[in-house]
């Protein structure tokens, strides 16, 4: 009696072996089989991609594709191997002695790559190219990878590298430019779904749709995650996957309950939404999971939006609802959400009670109607005098609470401000709280022109460099219009400190020939003025007269 055979998990069991059945990667395909075709194979092959898409296996369908000699030994290389002759059984089975696997992640260093530069000069034992995988390429020290490089750029003719990454950017340029690179995509959630159909066909076990649609989202677009989740799904249905079974082993949220989660919040309805927050964190859903469920879902919204048209794979009644709420926000009313929601989800991931944050974000969505408006701020800001005198803004009334539902009413028109002349420019950067960028202006500037849109500038030695940009940058983010501020070596206008120095020094002497004043002094002997100030445009000059004797100065 044969002894029984040991449980292989889907991933292992189901790994391609061939390239017809590598899903999602036709480009890949296609690429290497014109390459083997005409007979222009490169030296070196670059796979790159987010785990469980294929790398390693596309990389030793590749080694089988370039040393097969066909069922009756005569056979060359090509995209089809017969997986029937020595060599393709050999590198099936990790036993081939001119295939090499190595795995970068826990052989780093420039010894491991020395042991392959001395073995490449030596011809394959069996095989028509003594093939080199390294995964996870990236791991490699900076000197394995300087020392790799020279045997990289001209390895003898029987030798072919190829190196597999998640994480591309990590590789040195000099690397990337010796490589023929593939970039192995994503696989959509609708193939990954009717692969995991077929399998289970294979697996005489069933599913519910939902639940195959549930775990091939879950996956984001890895086969092998997605087995790994089927396989764990099967164990505890055994043999029979419902879409209750994966929101429970997954942790995820009812979607029904999450469209009803947010509709109770754009209602207003904070007792409502709190208590479906609150009954899906009982059911098991995470609260993160929930608020990546909501960021998705307005994500969808603005999809539905702009296509006029939401995502066919949902269920009829979420369709529905998402078409309804595109149809009730504006853009601008989505975005907010969203920026609601993303805020939310950084203090859900960092708080010590993920189901208290997520609980006080959820209130700030429902209440976002409470907080001022920044369309009505920036009117009110623009009916203010920015001439000579500064400008103060009065704070806005405290709106009385309104249901987040407001946001389906149309948005304000928003009001730009007009900055008519260099002072008011100063005034705003105050008003900005960019007080040096002001301070720079009024000390170290000459304005040589303006007018709306352009100014001209000449910059003292203690002026920042970059002023031009940091100020036309804060008139356009504040007037709405292009501005150029421009730089002039001679010429303009004393400084504003300058300017309000004259003044001052103009206006005391002027004070100090009235003759109340002289009178007053010269009755007074060791007075002087100290200070004078001007109340208001439209009142008389007032002096403050201080006395003081020289012997107690």
């Amino acid at each position: 009696m044969d002894a029984p055979q040991p449980y292989r998990v889907l991933a292992r069991k189901y790994r391609p072996s061939t390239f017809s059945t590598l899903i999602g990667q036709d480009a890949l395909v296609r690429t290497l089989s014109n390459a083997i075709d005409r007979d222009r194979l490169a030296h070196a092959f670059l796979l790159t991609g987010v785990r469980g898409v294929g790398k390693t296996s596309t990389a030793r369908l590749l080694a089988k594709a370039l040393n097969c000699v066909g069922p009756d030994g005569a056979g060359g290389p090509t995209i089809a191997p017969c997986g029937v002759c020595e060599p393709c059984r050999a590198i099936a089975e990790s036993r081939h002695l001119d295939v090499i696997e190595m795995d970068a992640a826990s052989r780093t260093g420039v010894d491991d790559v020395r042991e392959i530069i001395e073995a490449v000069r030596y011809a394959a034992v069996s095989a028509r190219y003594k093939i080199y995988i390294i995964d996870e390429v990236h791991m490699l020290s900076k000197s394995a990878f300087n020392a790799l490089l020279k045997t990289l750029e001209e390895p003898p003719p029987h030798v072919k590298f190829i190196f597999a990454t998640t994480e591309v950017r990590k590789l040195p340029v000099t690397v990337l430019s010796r490589c023929q690179r593939f970039d192995l995509k994503r696989i959509p959630v609708a193939l990954l779904a009717e692969h995991f159909t077929g399998i289970l066909a294979q697996e005489d076990a069933s599913a519910e749709p939902e639940a195959i649609t549930l775990i091939a989202r879950a996956a984001e677009g890895s086969v092998r995650d997605g087995l790994s989740m089927l396989d764990q799904a099967l164990a505890h249905g055994g043999g029979h996957v419902t879409a209750a079974l994966v929101r429970e082993m997954l942790g995820l949220a009812d979607r029904t309950l999450v469209l009803d989660l947010f509709g109770a919040a754009l209602d207003g309805d904070a007792a409502g939404a709190l208590a479906r927050l609150r009954g899906l964190y009982d059911a098991g859903a995470d609260p993160q999971a929930v608020w990546n469920d909501l960021l998705a879902l307005v994500h969808g919204i603005m999809e539905a939006k702009l296509l006029q048209t939401a995502d066919d794979t949902l269920p009829e009644d979420e369709r529905a609802r998402r078409l309804g709420w595109a149809n009730q926000l504006s853009h601008a009313q989505v975005h907010r959400l969203w920026q609601l929601l993303l805020k939310g989800l950084g203090e859900i991931q960092s708080a010590p009670s993920a189901l208290q944050a997520a609980e006080m974000a959820l209130l700030r969505v429902i209440h976002a109607a409470d907080l001022p408006d920044p369309g009505e701020l920036l009117k009110r800001l623009a009916t203010q005098d920015f001439g000579e005198t500064r400008a103060t803004v009065e704070p806005l009334p405290r709106r009385a609470a309104e249901p987040v539902a407001v946001l389906a009413a149309p948005a304000p028109a928003v009001a730009r401000l007009e900055v008519r002349d260099f002072r008011a420019a100063v005034d705003l950067c105050d008003a900005r709280h960019e007080g040096l960028l002001a301070k720079a202006l009024r000390d170290d500037v000459n304005l040589v022109r303006f007018q709306p849109g352009h100014i001209e500038l000449r910059l003292g030695e203690r002026a920042p460099r970059d002023l031009p940009t940091r100020l036309a940058r804060l008139l356009e983010a504040e007037t709405g219009g292009r501005w150029l501020v421009s730089l002039a070596q001679v010429g303009g206008e004393p400084t504003l400190r300058e300017q309000a120095a004259a003044t001052a020094t103009a206006l005391r002497e002027t004070v100090l020939r009235d003759p109340l004043v002289e009178a007053t002094l010269q009755a007074f002997p060791g007075a002087e003025l100290v200070s004078v100030a001007a109340r208001a445009p439209e009142s008389v000059d007032t002096i403050q007269l201080q006395e003081h004797r020289k012997e107690g100065r």
